[in-house]
């Protein structure tokens, strides 16, 4: 250790890591049938498979609650908060989620279109697998957030704030990165990454070779510069 060089003991990560969620739920009661109510509390419950389309819970809280293989279908959960929750194989189009608050939650293998997460505030979620078009998180927050091996077809991230956010195996397709504020965002292990908009903003993001060969049409798009052969 004393042979080291000071620049080699004092060499820091290019890009801070994101802070996973440590989700250890109790045991779960079933949340048997009913209606979700608005501004509703639902604490260490499972839902397994439950029909939760076209329900009203704008403002309710889930904590330390399971969704497995639900659908959401045109479910309106505005301003709701889930808190230390799993949810598992859930479906729909149309969710709203708008100004949602998620902390220390995981999304696994999804099936969603058109959610819209707008203003909505992530901090410490993992979404792992399946597939999410037209996900709107215009003007959200963003912090210590990982997606991992989830296709991101369209997604909308207009005037969002990433930090500490990190995309692992993914495919992000027709991505709109306008206006977004980003910090210590990781891009080098994306598996496909194409932008519809946005590609003066990735000031604050670090991406491999690979990415950039992919962002490269973009940037002379962004500036000006015709390439011929």
């Amino acid at each position: 250790m004393d042979g080291m060089p000071s620049e080699r003991r004092n060499e820091q990560p290019s890009v801070k890591p994101a802070r996973r969620p440590e989700l250890r739920l109790p045991p779960l009661r079933p949340y048997g049938s009913g209606e979700l109510t608005p501004d509703g509390d639902y604490d260490g419950l499972l839902f397994e498979g439950t029909d939760l389309s076209y329900g009203e819970a704008a403002g309710a809280r889930f904590l330390d609650c399971s969704l497995e293989g639900c659908a959401l279908d045109e479910t309106v959960l505005r301003n709701a908060r889930f808190i230390d929750t799993r949810l598992t194989g859930v479906r729909g189009v149309g969710t709203d989620l708008a100004g949602a608050s998620l902390r220390d939650v995981e999304l696994v293998d999804a099936r969603l279109g058109g959610t819209q997460l707008h203003g909505a505030v992530l901090q410490r979620v993992v979404v792992r697998g399946g597939k999410v078009d037209c996900l709107n998180l215009r003007r959200a927050k963003l912090r210590d957030v990982v997606f991992e091996g989830v296709v991101l077809s369209e997604p909308d991230f207009g005037g969002a704030s990433l930090e500490r956010v990190s995309f692992e195996g993914c495919t992000l397709e027709g991505a709109d990165l306008t206006g977004v504020r980003l910090q210590d965002v990781d891009l080098r292990r994306v598996a496909r990454l194409d932008l519809a908009r946005g590609a003066e903003a990735l000031a604050g993001a670090v991406i491999g070779t690979a990415q950039l060969l992919d962002l490269a049409p973009v940037f002379a798009a962004a500036l000006g510069v015709r390439v011929e052969d």
